[in-house]
């Protein structure tokens, strides 16, 4: 086994040592030496196909392909598209589900000597139109599942896999593929403006893989799950003897996936956060998966909460990788939890540097910023990616290059940080993610941490609106854990505890789930606005007048998590949604004993609608019965 104490050359001692908690117990790990990033992708491939012809590389509930198999499918793709392409160097899409013919297609290209498109069928149209267009694609693949959105997106050529069947030999393509040609175009998630596409080359991909290879010691024996089609991922267990699970989340409960991870005996789940924080938020009591070593969380800030429902379902033998990373270069800082390490404040800690990669942080001016101040984090590394696609350069960052490091590029990430004492980044959100308040400036991770801290929610994203022209406020989204949250009275008192008051949210909005990325973070520029739900602090408030009214406002503002409603405040105003409709109708049910239908609510919006319908059967309120005054009601509707 290699020595990897240069890599974490930058960690403490007691995180080398959870580090070393993961590694796998069969110990037949092969290091990924520095010299093999300097070939191609595909050249990477055959050699592990060589090695391990019969050991099974891509498992689904669908499909199973040994490493023998897919090289010999992709070959038969790689072929197809010679046989269809041009002398342009146009980049070629991939459309497809993720799955494994995903792969298939994916390496197929790569073998071809073309540049790969990652296209998910499962994005908007619009999304996909955007990057066929933008690229330049020259063709398309796909498979039959896909073949008529194919044609609907693009007139290109295609090539469907599922017919090109014994028409191209299975034998290796052969092209001479350069270490600095390009491999493929990846698209950014566009969350914070219009999706830009990064080009990495051979070498970048392949470097990113030794990374991870040597930081995880990522072995043939080990069995990694992912959750969405993306080249780079894939690779980490294709290029090293490794089983591929790929698997999408829409089509799978949370109980289906909790027994196939452990009746597949995964070992590694990589995960975004907000994917983690769902499937981990839902899982029963006494799941423990335990032959899991490693879950590995990206994309996204990790909190508390986060390390605490690893610490309930997973094994105790595994460990949880938190990590700092984007997409142009991969991930460049760890930090590792196991279940008694202690941890600093509400968020996870970005982590420890890598030492393939300098880490700046910098002032608005580009100037290195001092110990436990906040820069914007920049990345000086020989490994960059290319570029953005018909874009000049990565970013404009013009620092003087170190004696005998010319051949470095400095690429800034657009995420805020801050270094300690002791080296350790901690992330403080985006740039574009720093709002200023009533003269403050706030970063908007800081109240999302205090709010996940607080039980009874389960996800949280805050966002400032612009009312008028200098006027912002924070609205904070939030997703319950169970049916109870905390009142708004009761929220604004913990966090008014936590956060000076310029930070505090003047609206909360209760959501089913925080809308997501392609790449599973919190899609902010989809929040839906504010005005669309009236917060009951900021709307007029007429006070209930009548002891019925004022059970039924109580009993509204229970269930909406509101510290008060007013009689004429309708439901979907407050944030109602199908879920807390049930729940108010149920409660309804319960405490009057009266038999109101979710149309019923719908059609009696505010409390004092539902109020007419419920008449009072007793002196002394307990009992209401409502089916004949509903009636009544209708008829007084329907002839006026």
């Amino acid at each position: 086994m290699g020595d990897f104490s240069e890599t974490v050359a930058n960690f403490p001692p007691e995180q080398r040592a959870i580090r070393e908690k993961c590694f796998h117990p069969a110990r037949t790990f092969i290091e990924f030496a520095r010299e093999e990033i300097d070939q191609s992708i595909s050249r990477r491939f055959e050699q592990q196909v060589a090695r391990y012809p019969e050991r099974i590389a891509v498992r689904s509930t669908q499909h199973t392909f040994t490493y023998g198999e897919l090289n010999r499918a992709a070959n038969r793709v790689a072929r197809a598209i010679l046989d269809r392409s041009d002398t342009q160097r146009q980049p070629i899409a991939v459309l497809f589900e993720h799955g494994a013919p995903f792969v298939i297609a994916s390496l197929g290209v790569l073998k071809a000597g073309k540049v790969q498109v990652s296209l998910e069928s499962s994005f908007p149209q619009a999304r996909l139109r955007y990057v066929l267009e933008q690229s330049n694609a020259g063709m398309l693949v796909t498979d039959n599942a896909n073949l008529r959105l194919a044609r609907q997106l693009a007139d290109i050529p295609v090539v469907n896999i599922d017919e090109i069947g014994g028409l191209f030999s299975d034998e290796n393509p052969g092209v001479a593929i350069g270490t600095d040609s390009c491999a493929a175009i990846a698209y950014t998630s566009g969350s914070t403006g219009a999706p830009k596409g990064i080009v990495w080359n051979h070498r970048g991909v392949l470097h990113a893989v030794m990374r991870h290879t040597n930081m995880f010691q990522i072995c043939m024996d080990d069995r990694i799950v992912m959750f969405r089609a993306s080249l780079r991922p894939c690779l980490y267990a294709l290029l090293n003897g490794a089983t591929y699970y790929p698997v999408a989340l829409r089509g799978e409960t949370v109980l289906a996936l909790a027994e196939w991870l452990t009746e597949e005996k995964i070992t590694i789940y990589r995960a975004a956060v907000s994917t983690f924080r769902s499937f981990a938020g839902a899982l029963a009591a006494g799941e423990d998966f335990p032959h899991l070593r490693l879950i590995l969380l990206f994309g996204e800030p990790a909190y508390r909460a986060d390390v605490e429902l690893y610490r309930r379902h997973f094994a105790r033998a595994s460990i949880l990788a938190g990590s700092l990373g984007c997409l142009e270069f991969d991930d460049y800082a760890y930090y590792f939890a196991d279940r008694t390490a202690p941890l600093r404040g509400h968020v996870v800690p970005g982590g420890y540097p890598i030492t393939e990669a300098d880490i700046l942080l910098l002032d608005d001016g580009g100037r290195p910023v001092g110990p436990d101040q906040i820069g914007e984090i920049a990345i000086s590394s020989r490994y960059n990616p290319v570029g953005y696609w018909q874009k000049s350069d990565l970013a404009p960052i013009a620092l003087p290059r170190r004696a005998g490091r010319e051949d470095e590029s400095i690429y800034s990430t657009g995420d805020l940080g801050r270094r300690s004492a002791d080296g350790c980044l901690f992330h403080h959100g985006r740039k574009d993610f720093q709002v200023k308040i009533r003269g403050y400036r706030v970063q908007l991770t800081e109240i999302e941490a205090a709010l996940l801290d607080i039980d009874g929610i389960e996800a949280a994203a805050v966002a400032a609106w612009e009312d008028e022209p200098g006027n912002k406020r924070l609205v904070a989204y939030i997703v319950r854990a169970g049916a109870h949250i905390p009142a708004v009275t009761e929220l604004r008192r913990i966090l008014g505890d936590k956060l000076p008051d310029y930070m505090l949210p003047s609206t909360f909005i209760t959501l089913d789930s925080l809308p997501l990325t392609a790449t599973g973070k919190v899609d902010r520029l989809a929040l839906p606005f504010p005005g669309r739900t009236r917060a009951a602090l900021e709307s007029t408030f007429v006070a209930p007048r009548a002891p019925l009214e004022e059970k039924l406002a109580q009993l509204w503002a229970d269930v909406l998590g509101l510290d008060r409603v007013g009689l004429h405040d309708r439901f979907l105003d407050l944030g109602g949604d199908s879920l807390l409709a049930t729940q108010l109708v149920s409660r309804v049910l319960v405490q009057f004993h009266a038999k109101v239908s979710l149309r019923a609510l719908f059609d009696a919006p505010t409390v004092a609608d539902m109020s007419a319908l419920l008449v009072e059967n007793d002196s002394d309120e307990s009992h209401y019965q409502i089916v004949a005054e509903l009636e009544t009601l209708r008829r007084r509707r329907a002839r006026s």
